[in-house]
């Protein structure tokens, strides 16, 4: 990891306060990179799932690895509006982290922390080759680049709230919902931005 990445990380675990470490181990079912240290229980007669959980675990880890991706663009030279949109994303998921971590707490589930996203990889989520070119690219490739891989990110996260609707019985607690809801709002908004803004760059 570069400098800056680790950096970047720190930062945005400062932010977001305290957190719970990760222990090292293997995947969870259902959840590549998910600690086997700690279980899913589902208590009797609770409305959320097992799906629920895990998309909420896993969601706080790709949301991590959007802000370090987002938090490369002012030392990047990105142009105003893509270093816009990085603040916009920063700034949104930040928030969101927090609601997903008191949902898991609250009903007595793992809350991961913002170191989660190494032990993780959940659908759109970079490969560490691609960090590494976006890690590399200044100005007008920096652009290119984070706008790329951007929506690909933002389409895994639109990926893994399609598998939640698709799990049975999921989806049915109100918080999981309208946070489910949020995200394909926000972030199929965002994939529309971010195409109109690629079109603009210099060829």
């Amino acid at each position: 990891m570069t400098k800056h990445v680790a950096g970047t990380l720190a930062l945005s675990a400062l932010l977001l306060g305290p957190s719970v470490a990760l222990a090292q181990g293997g995947g969870m079912a259902g959840m590549p990179g998910m600690d086997m240290g700690h279980p899913i229980v589902i208590p009797k007669g609770a409305i959320y799932t097992k799906a629920d959980v895990e998309f909420m675990q896993g969601m706080i880890a790709h949301h991590a690895q959007a802000i370090v991706m987002s938090r490369m663009a002012e030392s990047h030279g990105a142009n105003p509006q893509v270093l816009k949109l990085s603040n916009k994303i920063d700034q949104s998921q930040i928030p969101e982290i927090r609601i997903m971590q008191e949902w898991l707490k609250r009903n007595n589930q793992y809350a991961p922390d913002t170191s989660s996203w190494h032990h993780m990889q959940m659908a759109g989520m970079l490969t560490t080759a691609q960090l590494s070119q976006l890690e590399a690219a200044k100005g007008v490739e920096f652009d290119r680049a984070f706008l790329n891989l951007m929506i690909q990110h933002h389409a895994g996260a639109l990926q893994m709230v399609d598998d939640l609707f698709a799990a049975p019985l999921a989806v049915q607690e109100v918080d999981v919902n309208v946070f489910a809801n949020d995200v394909v709002t926000a972030q199929t908004a965002e994939i529309g931005i971010m195409r109109s803004l690629l079109g603009k760059l210099p060829k």
